[in-house]
């Protein structure tokens, strides 16, 4: 059989194997052959001129979602995921976010339905845990994981932070059903101290958030939910590492064979604190938690990221426009414990990271495929998303490598009303961008609708645990 629905042809393409001169050959929305392909096909793209990547996997985004601090997120999943195929994300997974006192399976069904009626891109969704007191938790959790829901989020810090019992209580629960925690660390006591120390001297301008979270902070939540993973054996993934001795933790975890995995995000690896410090209330356009570090802990992930330390990049999208009904809810003259914390970025991830990696060549681009696609893919149980291989599905991102792009003040398809990437020049662009073998972007022009997008149910997490500790493993043999 050599017919195809659609051929992409003649690209350099980044597969697992390589980057190779190849075509693609579509059938039914996956992808049929890679090669030299001699068949016809319904429909053409000339792919010439351009790197083929796969379409970006971008694993943690927040849409259409209420803070802990209450405010509501500038995004609806339309406008999120619209953003996200622009800048050649194919695939998201947001959370979904349990408020207190309420139901965990109430709060998924409601993103579920608002997802099916906007989400553009095909996507899943994390279990945001923050009261597991309520009635059934526990069977209401194992519900939702044993239908496809497998990953859960956890906070050790701010008003929605579980306390270590319950921590391990939900940790518990992930190693026996199969799903992957996921953890916001950052000690709660050394930001609060911290924190009411500044207000209590009068520093409340942005700028005083960096200092507000101290880098000890995030080492040491970071190096006790370690300790939780390697007691329980239960695979943990670490959320937006952003200092060099979290990733130097890691690391010696998972030498010694802890089940940890862990993430970075381009505001860690292109940004320094700096960028706060800024007239007036305008360095809130760039608050976010973990801040911005050094230069120097820039330098640390990069490594990290090349040695295998952190598995992969996501964007942390976490939007807020900036005026009252987002960051200056609080007022323009709001200190900075009042103003919320985030920025967008699933439009700018997949652009930032070609421009870092594409010009390293070959090696650069399988690093940018496997970073921001195959791993995230493979960590959270999407088998058919994240490579450009036979049977997976053909979401493909055609970049022109020699565009030239400034990106402007609000140039961005979200609906957050400023780039935090203004001014920066970048090389590399995605032009045309395909959902399992549909043109869902053409030259910068949206071509999808509102719910095309795909619920993703997730097998068990594929991720190899390690033995769980002694204690553990007597708990477990004794009936």
């Amino acid at each position: 059989m050599t017919g195809f629905d659609l051929i992409v042809r003649g690209g350099r393409v980044v597969t697992p194997q390589g980057v190779l001169a190849a075509d693609i050959g579509v059938r039914a929305g996956r992808i049929a052959e890679v090669g030299t392909l001699a068949g016809d096909a319904a429909r053409e793209l000339d792919a010439a001129g351009r790197i083929v990547l796969p379409g970006g996997v971008d694993v943690h985004c927040h849409i259409e979602q209420r803070s802990g601090m209450g405010r509501m997120n500038a995004d609806t999943f339309e406008t999120a995921t619209r953003s996200a195929l622009i800048g050649g994300t194919t695939t998201t997974i947001s959370f979904a976010a349990q408020e207190k006192g309420e139901r965990l399976s109430d709060r998924v069904a409601d993103y579920a339905a608002r997802a099916r009626a906007g989400a553009m891109t095909d996507h899943a969704f994390h279990l945001t845990v923050s009261d597991p007191s309520v009635p059934g938790f526990a069977d209401d959790l194992n519900g939702l994981i044993a239908a496809g829901h497998r990953s859960i989020k956890l906070f050790t810090t701010y008003n929605i932070a579980l306390a270590d019992r319950q921590i391990l209580d939900v940790m518990a629960v992930a190693r026996a059903a199969g799903a992957l925690v996921c953890v916001h660390a950052e000690n709660d006591a050394l930001i609060g101290w911290t924190r009411d120390a500044l207000l209590s001297r009068g520093l409340t301008r942005p700028v005083h958030h960096a200092v507000s979270h101290p880098r000890l902070a995030e080492i040491e939540a970071v190096e006790r939910m370690i300790r939780f993973a390697e007691f329980l054996g239960t695979p943990v993934m670490l959320f937006h590492i952003s200092t060099s001795e979290a990733a130097e933790a890691i690391r010696a975890a998972r030498a010694r064979g802890v089940p940890i995995r862990a993430e970075t995000c381009p505001h860690y690896l292109f940004m320094t604190s700096d960028v706060l410090d800024r007239p007036g209330i305008e360095g809130a356009k760039w608050m976010c938690s973990p801040p911005q570090r050094t230069e120097a802990d820039q330098a640390a992930l990069w490594a990290a990221l090349g040695d295998g330390t952190l598995d992969l990049v996501s964007s942390d999208h976490a939007p807020y426009r900036f005026d009252a009904s987002g960051k200056l809810s609080d007022g323009p003259a709001a200190p900075f414990p009042a103003i919320a914390n985030g920025l967008p970025g699933l439009e700018t991830r997949m652009p930032l990271m070609f421009d870092a990696l594409a010009p390293t060549g070959d090696a650069g681009l399988l690093d940018l495929a496997r970073l921001t696609a195959d791993v995230p893919a493979r960590i959270y149980g999407l088998p058919t998303k994240g490579r450009i291989a036979a049977g997976m599905d053909a979401d493909l991102v055609l970049w022109d490598p020699d565009r030239q792009t400034t990106w402007a003040d609000d140039d961005l398809h979200d609906n957050v009303g400023y780039n935090p990437w203004a001014g920066r020049r970048l090389r590399g662009w995605p032009v045309t961008v395909l959902r399992r073998g549909k043109v869902v972007v053409e030259d910068g022009t949206l071509r999808s609708g509102p719910g095309e997008g795909r619920w993703l149910p997730r097998d068990a997490i594929g991720i190899a645990t390690a033995p769980p500790s002694a204690e553990i493993a007597l708990l477990e043999a004794t009936p």
